[in-house]
């Protein structure tokens, strides 16, 4: 049982009210002499205590993200982290369909030699009547740390939040691909490091993978990304580093622009892959950057934001941020920030439909995004 699923709650609450129920009725019914029965009271009410803790942790967790899973919280299978190195063949990917409409593969890559879980979900108008030729955005999700990509879909409400803004015509239909952002269980910030090259698993591996297996639009115009937290601090940092492979981010909290010590020791590392350091080095490039937070999240505290949208003067890259009055470092606050952020993706990205043959139709229901007119 999955430890974000609402039966686990439910199964809680159950045990919980028991355990209430059986001290209420055995309190004067357990035989034998007082040093028998007081300590088996005094286990009754323990088990009462611990059941309600376990419950309010559990809510607490669906309600902040904070685990999105067993691994998360009891640490990660050190079987599973030898697999994500060694992996299965370079290049090989076979998607296994799942039941939320999403298809998930263990795909190594090429170019960083590291192994993960990518998980890709289509949307209704790729697979439309009229559109087999028509090609699609790409928009990467990002989770944080501690996260996985299944985080996004139990806590982040994603695709289904995407598909909603599209029905709305607030939003274009993209390929969402959810990728790991730390194969093999150590987490570098999305850095390249002399042990682990994340940064061209995410950049270059992943987007090879999805380009090869789904009909994507070509980089960096239709490639995006949209990260929280830890994610949001990759999200920003990609596009600077590889202008080729995504044209815009869109970061919800993210974590410090200047880099975290405790990720990345090495000061010149950290300097080099941080988003600070990389927008006051940017050369001429188009690239733009969604950066949103909330004047109470202390975690991504909004002078970062001023702060790097001054950086960015200069650059060349676009910078739009955004403020909440309120909010926490959690999905709550993040899916308030979903129709600001990916409204903005859908104007930095190349629309559905770019790429297709002369003469090819768009189907009706988003001919209005991309400009099309029947033929």
């Amino acid at each position: 049982m999955e430890l974000t699923s609402t039966w686990f709650l439910v199964t809680l609450l159950v045990v919980t009210a028991l355990a209430v129920l059986a001290a209420l009725l055995l309190w004067n019914r357990i035989p034998g002499p007082g040093w028998v029965r007081w300590p088996a009271r005094v286990l009754m009410i323990g088990l009462c205590q611990l059941t309600a803790i376990c419950v309010v942790a559990t809510w607490i967790n669906g309600s902040y993200g904070l685990y999105s899973s067993w691994n998360d919280l009891l640490g990660p299978d050190t079987t599973q982290d030898a697999g994500a190195m060694t992996g299965p063949a370079v290049g090989r990917a076979r998607f296994t369909q799942n039941g939320d409409g999403t298809q998930t593969t263990f795909f190594r890559g090429s170019h960083a030699k590291l192994a993960g879980q990518v998980t890709v979900w289509t949307p209704p108008e790729y697979s439309a009547p009229g559109a087999d030729r028509t090609r699609f955005p790409v928009l990467m999700l990002l989770h944080g740390h501690p996260g996985t990509p299944r985080t996004w879909i139990d806590l982040g409400d994603m695709p289904g939040a995407l598909a909603q803004l599209v029905e709305l015509g607030a939003a274009h239909p993209f390929i969402v691909v959810i990728p790991e952002i730390y194969p093999g269980g150590v987490n570098t910030d999305c850095s390249n490091t002399p042990q682990r090259r994340i940064a061209d698993w995410l950049a270059l591996d992943v987007p090879d993978l999805v380009a090869r297996n789904f009909r994507t639009l070509p980089a960096p115009g239709g490639w995006g990304l949209m990260g929280v937290s830890t994610g949001g601090f990759c999200a920003v940092k990609l596009p600077l580093q590889y202008p080729k492979a995504f044209r815009a981010g869109a970061a919800l909290d993210p974590d410090p622009l200047t880099g975290d010590p405790e990720v990345l020791a090495d000061r010149t590392l950290r300097e080099r892959n941080s988003p600070m350091w990389l927008v006051e080095h940017a050369k001429k490039a188009d690239i733009g950057l969604f950066l949103a937070t909330s004047a109470q999240d202390k975690d991504s505290p909004p002078p970062q934001l001023e702060a790097f949208a001054r950086a960015a003067k200069g650059s060349g890259v676009r910078v739009k941020t955004l403020v909440r009055p309120a909010g926490g470092h959690n999905f709550q606050t993040w899916t308030g920030m979903y129709p600001d952020a990916l409204g903005w993706l859908s104007t930095e990205l190349t629309p559905p439909g770019a790429g297709r043959p002369a003469g090819a139709s768009l189907p009706e229901r988003f001919r209005s995004a991309t400009g099309d007119t029947p033929r």
